[in-house]
């Protein structure tokens, strides 16, 4: 299994590294740190006329990119990347390609509150056109003391997709031996697929209990017998508020699927997940909509 962690010597590329070698070292994964620069056609006036000014860029990126490796715990393998591109996002996903990389480690925005997620343009990007899933890491995530995974939290709807969200989770959960915890988001979606417009409020709860036992029931089943596994309701007048009274620790990591919007295999992030994403102060993986082949 391969991670490729897109990087720039920012802290908020610290952040992903950090992020990408906790996920590494929990699923017994390669770390690939790549770095994307954009073939720069205005070279400076100082730069020697029989000097490539992309042969200096890639010779700073290289250093940067060796200062990356180095910071790495020597219990991960690890390699490093540098190529050329317009679009970073783009040049990830082409190296993502070329290395049959498993998932994508990013992080936030450098203008986010620390320990919150601020998307960027190469985020955005990514969530729109990534065929494989994208870890985000908040702003100083680079500060976290957790050496791998703690727990899995798993946010859970009753749209298209939730299924493929369900078995990623639980086959994750399984390969980290992380616990998992199942949060039912159905009593918070207006939209979701068990609802009827003569619902009550406790015809509403009902229902939520009932997907909450039905999830629970479905990852049970697919994992140990003794395998740690919780499953609760996101209670909350708001997506936001709800989501802040659930109990977060160092380690800990959310997982979401991809909107109804999203093209098979594609990222796409939904609305509820957005909004979780503004108060989340752990990572979050966006699932494609479809599962996609996996390498061993």
């Amino acid at each position: 299994m391969r991670l490729v962690v897109g990087y720039l010597a920012t802290p908020s590329g610290e952040d992903g590294l950090a992020l990408g070698a906790q996920l590494a070292r929990s699923l017994g994964a390669q770390l690939d740190i790549c770095m994307v620069l954009p073939p720069d056609r205005t070279v400076p006036a100082r730069v020697p006329a029989e000097t490539g000014y992309d042969d200096i860029l890639a010779s700073r990126a290289q250093r940067w990119l060796e200062e990356a490796k180095s910071s790495v715990p020597s219990d991960i393998d690890v390699d490093v990347h540098l190529s050329f591109h317009e679009s970073f996002a783009q040049g990830l996903l082409d190296e993502v390609t070329r290395l049959g990389a498993q998932a994508i480690v990013v992080g936030a925005a450098g203008d986010g509150l620390l320990g919150r997620h601020s998307i960027g343009s190469v985020s955005t990007e990514l969530l729109h056109s990534a065929h494989v899933p994208l870890a985000l890491a908040p702003r100083g995530a680079r500060h976290s003391t957790a050496k791998q995974i703690r727990e899995i939290t798993c946010a859970l709807g009753t749209r298209a997709g939730a299924d493929v969200l369900l078995r990623t989770a639980v086959r994750t959960s399984e390969l980290m031996q992380a616990p998992l915890r199942l949060v039912s988001l159905v009593a918070l979606d207006p939209r979701n697929d068990l609802r009827d417009h003569r619902d009550t409020p406790e015809d509403i709860r009902e229902r939520a209990v009932a997907h909450a036992q039905s999830t629970l029931d479905t990852a049970r089943s697919a994992l140990p017998e003794e395998f740690p596994i919780s499953v609760l309701i996101a209670d909350g007048s708001t997506v936001e508020s709800a989501v802040r009274t659930l109990d977060w620790q160092d380690g800990d990591l959310v997982m979401v699927g991809s909107s109804r919007l999203a093209q098979p295999h594609r990222l796409f992030l939904g609305s509820t997940a957005a909004k979780m994403l503004r108060v989340l102060p752990v990572p979050m993986v966006v699932v494609p909509k479809q599962e996609f082949p996996h390498s061993e």
